[in-house]
C-alpha cells in the first residue's frame, strides 16, 4: 500500500523575521559541511529549528528536509519520507526504493538501504539533508538504519539531526573518527550580547544592562524561558521587581514545561524527576537513597541523552544538577502533589550525604526537612572544620534557622554562635550567647524558667569542644573588647586565656597572644604589634587554621607598611600566597584581600596597571574568598589608583561606597574613609568640605596625638595647607607646621616610619610654600634616605609640580642623587603629555589616556570596559570626551591622532 506524504513535512520553515542573527552558530555549521553528519542535541525552547532555517537560507549547498513526527516511528514510512524529501532536490530519485518498501515481498533492510545510497550517489551536486525533531522516534530499527546510512554516506552528502535527545546509534565512533559536529544547550543559550538584543531590539522592553544580565543568569540562556519572561514582563510596571522574583513558578514557565516536558513522561520518569528535585546535585546512589529505587545512574543517563533540562558538573558524568528553572517547576509540582513526603525526602538526603562527609549538605536537607534536633548535632560536629576554613557566615545562617530552644542546653553550640556573630560585627548578641554558655559551667545544677536542670540535661557533640569552653568563652571576650576599641578590657581577656589554657592550646593561645598584638597595634607600639601577632599566628598555624593565617598575613603586612618597610610587606602577602595556594581547593578566604594588599604595594612602586591587574584578581577570586572588610579594601585601593589617574570624581564615588561598606573588625581602623574624602576634596579644590570634614571630626592643632587618629591630623595638615594657598592667613601654615613637628616627634618615637615618610614631605612642602627652599632641602634630604631603599615613588610624586621643583633642587644640591633623577624621569613621564595638550583645546586626563590606549588594541568595547572595571556607560562617555577634546568622531581617527601627538 502507497503510504501519503504529508507535503507540509518537507517544507524548510521559513526563518521569523524577528529572529537573533547568530553568525557563530552558523559558522560551526558551515565548518561541519566538512564532516558527515552535524547533531544539534538540546531541550525544548534551545532554538534548534530555527538556527538550522537560518542556517539553511545562506548554505552554499542544495536542502532537503524533513519534519518528523511519532508516525515515522514505522520503518516503511521514515524511509518513504526520506526519499520524499530528497526528491524535492531531485526529482526521480529513489523510485526504486519506494517501490521495493511498497511491494508486498519487502527486501531486506540492507538491500533497500544499499539501493537508497546507490541513487544518492548519482546526484551530481552536494547537498543536506535535515531530519528535523528526530526525538520522537523511538526505534531501534529505524536508528540502526540511520547509522548504517551514516556509515556509507556518499560524499556529497551531508546530514543534520535536530533533536531533543540524543540518537541510540554510536556516536563516541563517529566522535572518534572525526565525522561529527555536535551543538548543544551550552552553545545555543544565548550570550549576554545575543539576550540583550533580543529583550531590546525585538521585544521592545528597554532592559537596563543588570536587568538583561539578571534574566540571562536565571534563565542560564534559555532561550524559550527568555521569551516566556519578555512575554510576562509586557504590560507590567515594575519591571525590576518582576525580574527578582521571575522563577519556576512563573504561569508561562509552568505551563510550557508541564506540557512539553513533564506530561509527555512515563509515570516511573516523572516519578523520579519529582521526587530528586529537591536536590541541588544530582548522582546515581544519592537519587537511589532519596527515592527508594536502584535505578539512579541508568535514570540520569537516560535523562541526559533526552536532554531533560540535566545538566553535567563533571567529565566523568558522576555529578548532574537540573537547570534552574525546570527544578523549580518539578519542585513546585511536588509541593502540589505530594506534600507530604517532601520531608522524607530530605532526611533521606540528609543521611546519605551525612554518610558521605558532606556536612554542609547534610545540614541543609535537615534543616529543610525541619528536623532541628539532627541539624544542631550536625552544625555542632562541623563547627570545627568550618571555623578553620572560616566559612562562618555559612555557619550563622544555620544557627539562624534553628530555634531558639536549642540553644539553651547546648553550650558548645552557643558559643559557637557568639564566635558567628562576632565574626560577622553582629556585636549586641555576642555577649548574651557566652551567658547561656557559662551557666553549664558555673553549677551542675541550675534553676532554669522555674525549675531544676541538672548537668545531665546539657547536650554536645565534641567533649573536647566541651572542655575547652572557658577558654574560649575568653577569647571571645577578648575579640569582642578589641573590636569594641576597649584595650584595657581586651588585654584582660586575652590574658585570663594563657591564664587558663595549657600550653599545648595552640588555638586558643594562639589568639590570644594575637589579641594582645592588635592591642600594641591600636596603641600605635608596632614593633610589639608585629612581634605578638606573629607569634600568635605561629601557635594559629600549628593548630590547622590556616585561614586565620591568611587574615593574620593581611595585618602583619599593614604593620610593617605602617613601619615604612613595604618591601617586607610583599614579601610577607608572597609567602601567605604560597601558603594558601598550597592548600588546594577550595580556595581559601582571605586570597581575594591579599590581592588587594598587593595592589597598594604596586600602585605605591607607580605600576599603575600592575596594580589594577591585582584588583581585577581579586574580584576574580569571587566574594567567597575575601574577609569582611573585602570590598571596603578593595573600593579604597581603587579609588587611589582613580586618582593618580585625574577622575578625582569616580575616586569620590568609591570612597563613598568605601565607608557605606566599613564594618569595624578586630585590626584598627588608622585610616578612616572621611579622612581619604577630606584628601580628595583638598585634591579638587573644596576647601569648604575638607574644612567641614575637620569640624565635625572635633580636630584642631592642640589635640593630644595618638595613633589612631594619625592620619587624621596628618589629613588636617592638609587642609590647613590648602587654606593658606587659598587665602595666604599665616596663622594656617604656622599652625600645620607646629602640628607636623609633633607628629614627626611621635611618629618616629613609636618606629611609624610611613607616617614619618609623609610628614617630612608635608614639612618640606610647607617649608617650600613659606619661600624657604634651603630649610625645605632638610627635610626633604632625610626623607630620600628613610624612602630610597623601599623604592616609595607614589608618595612624591601624588604631591604634584610643587615637589617636582623640590625634587630638581635636591638634584642641583647632589642629594640622593640617583633616587631623585629616577623620581623626576617619573614625573617627566608624567608630563610628557604637555606638547599635545598645548594643541587640543582641552588636555585629556590620565583617565582618557588610558583609555585611548586601549582603543588602540583590538578589544571591542565591553572588553575595555571590563579591562578597566568601569560600565560600559562609563565608557562611552570617556571615550565621548576623548573625541570631542581631539575633534575626531571615531576610534580609528582618534588613534591615529594620538600617534601624530605622541600621545602612546
Amino acid at each position: 500500500m502507497n503510504i501519503p506524504i504529508l507535503s507540509t513535512k518537507l517544507y524548510i520553515p521559513m526563518p521569523r523575521t524577528n529572529v537573533i542573527l547568530r553568525p557563530r552558530l552558523i559558522e560551526r555549521l558551515n565548518e561541519g559541511l566538512n564532516r558527515k553528519l552535524t547533531l544539534i542535541s538540546a531541550s525544548a525552547g534551545f532554538g534548534k529549528t530555527t538556527l538550522v532555517s537560518q542556517w539553511v537560507t545562506g548554505c552554499e549547498r542544495t536542502v532537503a528536509w524533513l519534519s518528523l513526527d511519532e508516525g515515522d516511528e514505522d520503518y516503511t514510512r521514515f524511509l518513504t519520507h526520506i526519499v520524499a524529501a530528497l526528491q524535492t532536490i531531485a526529482e526521480n530519485i529513489g523510485e526504486s526504493v519506494v517501490s521495493s518498501l511498497n511491494s508486498t515481498q519487502q527486501p531486506s533492510t540492507e538491500s533497500i538501504l544499499t539501493a537508497l545510497l546507490n541513487e544518492m550517489t548519482t546526484i551530481p551536486f552536494k547537498f543536506v539533508l535535515v531530519l528535523d525533531d528526530y526525538h520522537v522516534i523511538d526505534s531501534k530499527r529505524i536508528d540502526d538504519c540511520l547509522h548504517f546510512l551514516i556509515e556509507h554516506l556518499p560524499p556529497q552528502m551531508h546530514l543534520v539531526i535536530a533533536t531533543r535527545e540524543d540518537p541510540q546509534f554510536h556516536l563516541g565512533r563517529l566522535r572518534a573518527r572525526g565525522h561529527l559536529t555536535e551543538l548543544r544547550a551550552t552553545d545555543l543559550r544565548f550570550t549576554p550580547n545575543e539576550a540583550a538584543t533580543f529583550l531590546n531590539q525585538l521585544m521592545d522592553l528597554k532592559l537596563s544592562t543588570d536587568e538583561i544580565t539578571a534574566l540571562e543568569t536565571r534563565t542560564e540562556g534559555w532561550i524559550t524561558g527568555l521569551q516566556l519572561a519578555a512575554l510576562s514582563m509586557q504590560g507590567r510596571k515594575d519591571i525590576p521587581a518582576f525580574i527578582w522574583a521571575f522563577a519556576g513558578d512563573n504561569r508561562f514557565i509552568l505551563d510550557y514545561l508541564v506540557e512539553e516536558v513533564l506530561q509527555r513522561q512515563p509515570n516511573h520518569v516523572r516519578s523520579f524527576l519529582l521526587q530528586t528535585s529537591i536536590l541541588n546535585r544530582l548522582n546515581g546512589p544519592l537519587c537511589d537513597a532519596v527515592t527508594g529505587q536502584k535505578e539512579g545512574n541508568t535514570m540520569l543517563e537516560t535523562l541526559l541523552r533526552g536532554n531533560f533540562f540535566v545538566v553535567p558538573l563533571d567529565d566523568s558524568r558522576h555529578w548532574y544538577r537540573y537547570h534552574h528553572l525546570f527544578a523549580e517547576v518539578l519542585i513546585t509540582h511536588l509541593r502540589e502533589e505530594q506534600p507530604d513526603i517532601v520531608a522524607t525526602l530530605h532526611r533521606r538526603a540528609s543521611s546519605w550525604y551525612e554518610q558521605h562527609g558532606s556536612a554542609a549538605d547534610a545540614i541543609r536537607h535537615a534543616l529543610a526537612a525541619e528536623d532541628f534536633a539532627r541539624a544542631a548535632d550536625l552544625v555542632e560536629l562541623a563547627w570545627p572544620d568550618m571555623r578553620r576554613s572560616k566559612q562562618i557566615g555559612t555557619v550563622r545562617s544555620w544557627m539562624k534557622a534553628l530555634p531558639e530552644d536549642l540553644f539553651r542546653f547546648r553550650p558548645v553550640l552557643s558559643v559557637a554562635y557568639a564566635w558567628a556573630l562576632l565574626a560577622c560585627g553582629e556585636l549586641e548578641a555576642v555577649e548574651g550567647r557566652l551567658q547561656s554558655a557559662e551557666l553549664w559551667l558555673e553549677t551542675t545544677t541550675d534553676i532554669l524558667e522555674g525549675r531544676e536542670a541538672s548537668l545531665a540535661e546539657v547536650v554536645f557533640m565534641d567533649e573536647e569542644e566541651f572542655r575547652g569552653l572557658p577558654g574560649t568563652i575568653a577569647v571571645l571576650r577578648a575579640g569582642l573588647a578589641q573590636v569594641l576599641g576597649d584595650v584595657t578590657g581586651a588585654i584582660k581577656y586575652a590574658q585570663q586565656v594563657l591564664d587558663l589554657v595549657p600550653e599545648d592550646d595552640q588555638l586558643r593561645r594562639g589568639a590570644a597572644t594575637a589579641i594582645l598584638g592588635l592591642t600594641s597595634w591600636t596603641n600605635g607600639d608596632l614593633e610589639t604589634a608585629y612581634r605578638m601577632f606573629a607569634g600568635g599566628m605561629v601557635r594559629v598555624q600549628q593548630s590547622g587554621n590556616i585561614s586565620d593565617v591568611i587574615g593574620g598575613t593581611i595585618a602583619l603586612a599593614d604593620i610593617r607598611i605602617a613601619q615604612g618597610r613595604p618591601r617586607q610587606a610583599m614579601r610577607i602577602y608572597e609567602q601567605g600566597l604560597q601558603l594558601a595556594m598550597k592548600q588546594g581547593n577550595p580556595v581559601l578566604r582571605g586570597m581575594a584581600d591579599m590581592y588587594v594588599g598587593m595592589s597598594e604595594l604596586y600602585y605605591e612602586h607607580n605600576d599603575l596597571h600592575e596594580a589594577t591587574q591585582y584588583l581585577l584578581k581579586s574580584k576574580e577570586q569571587g566574594e567567597q574568598t575575601g574577609f569582611q572588610q573585602n570590598g571596603f579594601r578593595w573600593r579604597v585601593a581603587m579609588a587611589r589608583i582613580r586618582e593618580a589617574q585625574g577622575d578625582l570624581d569616580d575616586a569620590l564615588d568609591l570612597l563613598h561606597k568605601a565607608e557605606n561598606l566599613y564594618i569595624s573588625d578586630f585590626f584598627p581602623n588608622v585610616r578612616p574613609v572621611a579622612a581619604l574624602k577630606a584628601r580628595v576634596w583638598v585634591a579638587q579644590g573644596r576647601l569648604d568640605k575638607a574644612l567641614d570634614w575637620a569640624r565635625e571630626q572635633g580636630l584642631t592643632v592642640e589635640d593630644d596625638l595618638y595613633y589612631l587618629r594619625e592620619f587624621e591630623h596628618i589629613t588636617l595638615v592638609r587642609v590647613l595647607l590648602a587654606k593658606y594657598k587659598n587665602d595666604r592667613q599665616e596663622p594656617s601654615i604656622l599652625q600645620a607646621k607646629g602640628l607636623l613637628e609633633r607628629l614627626l616627634q611621635a611618629a618616629e618615637e613609636d618606629g611609624r616610619m610611613g607616617s614619618a615618610i609623609e610628614i617630612l614631605i608635608l614639612q618640606a612642602l610647607t617649608l617650600y610654600l613659606k619661600g624657604n627652599l634651603p630649610a625645605a632641602l632638610v627635610p626633604l634630604e632625610r626623607v630620600l634616605t628613610l624612602a630610597e631603599p623601599e623604592g616609595y615613588v607614589r608618595i612624591f610624586l601624588d604631591e604634584g609640580e610643587p615637589m617636582a621643583a623640590l625634587l630638581e633642587a635636591a638634584a642641583k644640591h647632589g642629594i640622593a642623587l640617583n633616587y631623585v633623577r629616577s623620581l623626576l624621569t617619573t614625573f617627566a613621564g608624567d608630563e610628557s603629555k604637555t606638547h599635545a595638550e598645548q594643541i587640543m583645546k582641552e588636555p585629556l586626563s590620565d583617565r582618557e589616556l588610558e583609555v585611548l590606549r586601549l582603543l588602540r588594541t583590538d578589544l571591542s568595547g565591553p572588553e575595555i570596559a571590563r579591562e578597566l572595571i568601569v560600565s560600559l556607560n562609563t565608557l562611552r562617555t570617556h571615550t565621548k570626551n576623548i573625541y570631542s577634546k581631539l575633534e575626531v568622531n571615531n576610534r580609528r581617527a582618534a588613534v591615529r591622532l594620538a600617534e601624530k601627538l605622541d600621545l602612546f
